[in-house]
């Protein structure tokens, strides 16, 4: 026995991918995804390839693993998809604590993220 199969939340002509744990601030991750929502996926690897973020590599391949899906999974043109989605979550903070003058501590949060990328296969106009 096995748990049954959950149903699908997302359209026939949707596929999804999700980057979790990438170890930037959500503000900073957010600035890369507002770049890329709304491109044609072909643009938007092109522009997080030569993108100077850090972090673009990453949202890079989280990007290339929806397209995959979308290919391998639901059997869409990979040429006709466009980004729909691209939204970023909060994830963990590590608390670090350094030294400061007088005996006291400064804090240090060092924030992760999370990214999904929706992307879907755009329909042609007749």
């Amino acid at each position: 026995m096995s748990k049954p199969a959950h149903p699908r939340t997302l359209a026939d002509s949707e596929a999804r991918a999700i980057a979790r744990n990438l170890r930037t601030s959500p503000r900073k991750l957010n600035l890369v995804a507002q770049s890329i929502r709304g491109m044609k996926a072909g643009d938007a690897l092109s522009a997080l390839r030569f993108s100077k973020r850090r972090i673009a590599g990453d949202v890079r391949k989280c990007l290339q693993a929806a397209i995959a899906n979308a290919e391998n999974n639901h059997e869409l043109d990979v040429d006709r998809l466009i980004v729909s989605e691209a939204s970023v979550g909060k994830g963990l903070v590590m608390r670090r604590w350094m030294p400061a003058a007088r005996g006291r501590s400064g804090k240090i949060a060092k924030a992760f993220s999370h990214i999904t990328i929706v992307v879907r296969e755009n329909e042609e106009k007749a």
